[in-house]
């Protein structure tokens, strides 16, 4: 019978050793980001539960928490045209696209606003990128394709719990926000279903 969670779980354990390593950021974001781009080389480990468009808006499917919150992982999933509103993360985070394409937009706060840099970046399957406080932490992320796009983003703490800001587009001012999760359940990583219950 094949695992087809084993990158996932491979994934958590090599990511996990290194956040307990604790590296500068600098090398946590360039070790990180090798491990998930060696992760999103495959799609087949992501179980169709957890790449489901929603109709209404981009879904946010937590696939793993650290039990300590050093880090998470989210497999977003952008149905056509949808987008982000300009937010920041408040901590590191890698992103990498797994199916389709996205655009992601760079902004920077000035004068307590974000202000648009005029710079885009389009990552097609297997690009990855980093965001963070100390490199670039705003952005809006539309899904650059005419399909579904799938990403797999993580996060230094716990994305669906960080208290967060977003720019409102018809008022102009930023709103604090915390994401959540649109799933109540996880991958099991540490084991399949039991043969012969007990």
């Amino acid at each position: 019978m094949t695992d087809l969670l084993a990158p996932l779980r491979d994934f958590v354990r090599d990511m996990t050793d290194l956040v307990t390593v604790g590296p500068a950021e600098a090398v946590l974001l360039e070790k990180g980001g090798d491990l998930l781009a060696g992760l999103i080389a495959d799609d087949a480990w992501l179980p169709e539960e957890f790449a489901t468009a929603r109709p209404d808006r981009y879904a946010q499917y937590l696939l793993h928490c650290d039990p300590l919150e050093r880090f998470s992982m989210v497999s977003f999933v952008w149905g056509p045209g949808q987008r982000t509103p300009v937010h920041d993360h408040t901590v590191w985070g890698l992103v990498g696209v797994l199916r389709g394409a996205e655009r992601a937009d760079a902004f920077e706060l000035r004068d307590g606003l974000p202000r648009d840099l005029g710079e885009s970046q389009t990552m097609t399957t297997g690009g990855v990128e980093a965001v963070s406080p100390t490199i670039g932490d705003w952005h809006r992320v539309t899904n650059a394709s005419d399909a579904v796009s799938i990403s797999i983003h993580v996060y230094g703490g716990n994305v669906g719990r960080l208290h967060r800001h977003r720019l409102d587009e018809q008022s102009g001012r930023l709103v604090d926000f915390v994401s959540g999760y649109d799933n109540a359940l996880t991958p099991n990583l540490w084991g399949g279903p039991a043969a012969v219950p007990c």
